[in-house]
């Protein structure tokens, strides 16, 4: 591991696995809100029904801000700012030690409006348009042919059509795939470069954006903490009402610069609910139902005189067949059978042969074991 975490004589250059983590995070807060969403959908659909549809345009609206208030304060995106990353514009000369020897942060290296639309461009624009891409892909029929479809006489005739339309869906059914795998080879050779040193950046879009991803040093922190102490001075009696308008104005400021210590504290929320309302969790036992105790199961209906007789200590064995139940099948009285032979008495007399209650053959239940 030694290896891979060596950047010979450049300490504040990432490694590989540094940013490959900060995008594999930024690529699930879109699957994590979207099942936030979808649970809270069932409980309030009037409101959040046209949201979750829509999920793909809302998760891009949200992100455009969040993304654009990181970039701006920041020169990071959110996630890039999470794992302790930053963006700075590349210069035309490499001069890392006389920055070392000034001390400091250099001028220069702060994001202009150009490095920061374009990087919002592949943050947000880029992954916007791929998911709707493989939405479309997956609308006709993803990797499966129409032939092997049970029900697909709607995707035949979509694909089937002499039409421009159905012309261009018959091409994009083929090219999406091809062209989705060359993208995903060309990144894993890029990142095998950007490991051996060979190329200056991992994506190969950051050397278009004029931006380079580097760690946080000693004068970014420095810089944070004088920020935040003179933040913390206090004012004057005559300016605390100027400073809670500001308070107020920057609320919104606030909450997205919370969210590097709000998601953490949300994945933990999220799953101790996923444990406490499991089946298995201790925690049930030791709540109390409003509506009283549990409602006991019913009692075992008890075989009829004239019935086919049962053996209770004979588990596993057919009643009916009097051998070890093949396809076990159960009837609504509760007893099982095997399938053949539960199938030929309900068709045969229209009741279960043990109770004599009337049953039906749609009234089969498969028991899996």
């Amino acid at each position: 591991m030694e290896f891979f975490n060596d950047n010979g004589v450049d300490p504040l250059k990432p490694s590989l696995f540094e940013l490959l983590a900060q995008e594999q995070l930024r690529d699930l807060l879109q699957p994590a809100l979207k099942y936030v969403l979808a649970v809270f959908a069932q409980r309030y659909p009037r409101y959040l029904l046209r949201i979750v549809n829509r999920h793909e345009e809302f998760y891009a609206l949200i992100m455009f801000f969040v993304e654009k208030h990181y970039l701006k304060k920041h020169n990071a995106s959110f996630s890039e700012n999470f794992y302790g990353l930053k963006r700075r514009r590349r210069p035309h000369i490499q001069t890392e030690r006389a920055a070392a020897a000034i001390g400091g942060i250099p001028a220069g290296e702060g994001l202009r409006k150009q490095e920061i639309w374009r990087s919002l461009l592949f943050l947000v624009g880029a992954p916007y348009i791929r998911a709707k891409a493989r939405d479309y892909f997956e609308e006709l029929g993803g990797g499966i042919a129409s032939d092997d479809l049970e029900d697909g006489t709607d995707l035949r005739q979509i694909l089937n059509n002499q039409s421009f339309r159905g012309w261009f869906r018959r091409i994009y059914k083929i090219a999406y795939p091809c062209l989705n795998m060359a993208s995903e080879i060309c990144l894993l050779l890029w990142n095998m470069a950007y490991l051996f040193d060979k190329t200056a950046s991992y994506r190969p879009w950051l050397a278009w954006i004029g931006v380079d991803i580097r760690r946080l040093g000693i004068e970014d922190f420095r810089a944070t903490s004088v920020a935040s102490q003179k933040k913390l001075l206090p004012d004057s009696r005559r300016h605390l009402r100027a400073r809670l308008w500001r308070l107020i104005l920057a609320s919104p400021r606030l909450l997205l610069d919370s969210l590097r210590l709000l998601l953490p504290a949300a994945i933990f929320f999220i799953k101790f609910l996923e444990w406490w309302y499991s089946p298995g969790s201790p925690a049930r036992s030791l709540s109390t139902s409003p509506h009283g105790p549990a409602i006991p199961p019913p009692s075992i209906l008890l075989p009829h005189p004239k019935g086919i007789p049962f053996k209770r200590g004979a588990y596993g064995m057919c009643p009916i067949c009097d051998k070890s139940i093949s396809n076990a099948t159960a009837l609504p009285s509760g007893y099982v059978f095997c399938y053949r032979c539960a199938y030929d008495q309900v068709e045969k007399h229209q009741r279960c042969p043990v109770t004599l209650l009337p049953a039906r053959v749609w009234q089969l239940r498969k028991v899996l074991v």
